[in-house]
């Protein structure tokens, strides 16, 4: 796999431009065989018709000799032609979904957050799948189209200067004229197919997700009633599109039949003027029926141009945003272990309130670090500064005295073992979600985590390492889940332990029982816990509130819930 230089859309093509090139000559080969063919063949027959009954001097053998040699040659051409198109195809459609994910990774989850899942999916899907099609469906059939184009035009000037004007004007007509006017506003309706896709999708998507909570509301009915509305919004623009691709068609069968009869009337008139021989007046007449058959196609090729277009733009526009955060030019690396600093942060998001006011916290190695609050209080923003998905907007985040600023994103990630709040258990087994924590780790130390956390009889109980889970962890309880997520942080080599809200769904004795289970299982690590519940007064760990953007000490034995 050849590395992609650029960070441009263009670069994925130019990557497999030796290919493209191989594919579009295969087809021009195709196109040119089947001319070809169609004409002698034309020819041949018309000759051997004048000379029937008088067989003397009639070659017979030479033509019939070229109409099976272009034969075989077509189902060669073909054959190449669709090897050629469809390996580029394919090795287009991976790098272009690898240069996607390299792109659009880095803006998750801040920049990705505002994009509704379904839409997202819809740009990965539909918009990826047009784009990685514009060669097979769009740019090679272009290419081909005007190479035989050409060729043809030049042909017919040898046997007639008077041919070529009209099949230059066909030409024209058909490749770019009736294309033109099919397509005035095309863009922007396509633009808006696109869109109408990604609302169906992303209803669809979100009805699904919500199935449970939408029954309880009563709300099925009404939500079926949207998606019935947006895929009837889909449809008329499906029939717009149909509508104007029949309107395209109607003009080229127009123009078709009137170039058709134009080079009827002047090959017969040349063959009567003695211009001509009769066989070239006839393989002029069959060369322009197979080369007006062949730009027929054109107008499928520049809509599937158009929708290209369309949904790189659409693509573009996720991965172009700018990222909220930037390795530096020369990252400095990252030390082993230290002590994690927050030094008068202060953060706000575009257009809010501030989130977090001079923050100040220091987390010695091994040092475990507590921090309760109210919802939307910034206990998930810490965190998120603390794991350098933002930049503060004033102070900073330290790590052993260094700037987080200073290091590459990857690298300071290894050193830090992370649970969101609504942490995703992955289809698979057991042993796959784990190793995602760490890919090194040994059935010795899953089996150890799994026992801190008390999954070990549940999961020998379901047949081991290599039982399922499910999607989403749908064959585990919340609680299950919620552990199996906490013991793949907890196998990860990371000297920091960054936790949101670990004993969510869980009741007071499982998430006590839970908190106790991971104070023996940290060791030497540091640990930094945002939670809305109360801890066990036996944990030694520091106790903080956060309240009107600053951290504020607990002197009770218990973070209490709030409210």
């Amino acid at each position: 796999m050849k590395p992609v230089r650029s960070e441009g859309l263009a670069a994925v093509f130019a990557v497999h431009r030796g290919r493209m090139l191989a594919a579009a000559a295969a087809l021009l080969a195709t196109m040119l065989a089947g001319t070809a063919l169609l004409g002698l063949a034309g020819g041949f027959i018309t000759a051997a018709a004048l000379a029937a009954g008088t067989a003397a001097g009639f070659n017979f053998f030479s033509p019939s000799a070229g109409v099976r040699a272009l034969a075989l040659a077509r189902i060669l051409s073909r054959y190449a032609e669709k090897l050629a198109g469809h390996d580029a195809t394919l090795r287009i459609a991976r790098d272009l979904r690898a240069w996607f994910f390299r792109r659009a990774l880095p803006l998750a989850p801040a920049r990705l957050g505002a994009l509704r899942t379904g839409e997202l999916m819809g740009r990965l899907m539909d918009d990826i799948g047009q784009v990685d099609g514009l060669f097979v469906r769009a740019l090679g059939p272009l290419a081909a189209m005007l190479g035989i184009g050409l060729l043809g035009i030049a042909w017919a000037a040898w046997v007639d200067p008077w041919a070529a004007p009209i099949l230059a004007v066909a030409a024209l007509a058909m490749g770019a004229g009736v294309p033109a006017l099919v397509a005035r506003r095309g863009q922007v309706l396509e633009h808006r197919h696109a869109a109408l896709q990604a609302a169906l999708r992303t209803c669809v998507h979100e009805g699904i997700e919500g199935a449970a909570d939408l029954a309880a509301m009563g709300a099925t009915r009404r939500w079926a009633g949207r998606v019935d509305d947006a895929a009837g919004a889909l449809a008329d623009s499906g029939c717009r599109r149909r509508r104007r691709l029949s309107a395209g068609d109607l003009l080229h069968a127009l123009c078709g039949m009137s170039a058709l009869l134009a080079m009827t009337v002047l090959a017969t008139s040349a063959a009567h003027a003695g211009r001509i021989a009769p066989a070239h007046a006839a393989a002029l007449v069959f060369v322009t029926l197979a080369l007006l058959d062949v730009w027929a196609g054109a107008g499928l090729a520049w809509q599937a141009l158009q929708g290209g277009r369309a949904s790189a733009r659409r693509l573009r526009a996720v991965v172009d945003a700018a990222a909220t955060v930037v390795d530096p030019p020369l990252p400095q690396a990252v030390p082993a272990t230290g002590a994690l600093c927050l030094q008068g942060v202060v953060f706000a998001h575009p257009g809010g309130r501030r989130v977090l006011d001079g923050i100040d916290l220091r987390i010695e190695p091994g040092q475990r670090v507590a921090i309760g609050g109210d919802s939307g209080g910034g206990k998930s923003t810490l965190t998120a500064l603390a794991l350098r998905v933002h930049d503060p907007a004033a102070g900073a985040v330290r790590w052993d005295g260094v700037d987080l600023r200073r290091f590459a994103q990857a690298e300071w990630h290894a050193r830090v073992a992370w649970l969101p709040q609504e942490a995703t258990v992955f289809a698979g087994s057991v042993r796959q979600n784990l190793r995602m924590g760490d890919p090194e780790a040994g059935e010795a130390a899953m089996w150890r985590v799994l026992a801190a956390l008390d999954l070990e009889a549940r999961v020998r109980a379901s047949g081991g390492l290599d039982s399922e889970v499910g999607e989403g962890g749908a064959l585990l309880s919340a609680g299950q889940a919620r552990r199996l997520a906490l013991a793949r942080a907890l196998l990860r080599p990371a000297p920091l332990l960054v936790l949101d809200e670990p004993t969510e769904g869980l009741d007071e004795d499982a998430a006590a029982a839970l908190l106790l289970d991971l104070e023996r299982a940290l060791g030497g690590r540091s640990l930094l816990l945002v939670s809305h519940g109360a801890l066990p007064a036996s944990l030694p760990w520091r106790r903080l509130r956060l309240q009107d953007g600053r951290l504020h000490p607990v002197t009770a034995p218990g973070m209490r819930p709030p409210g």
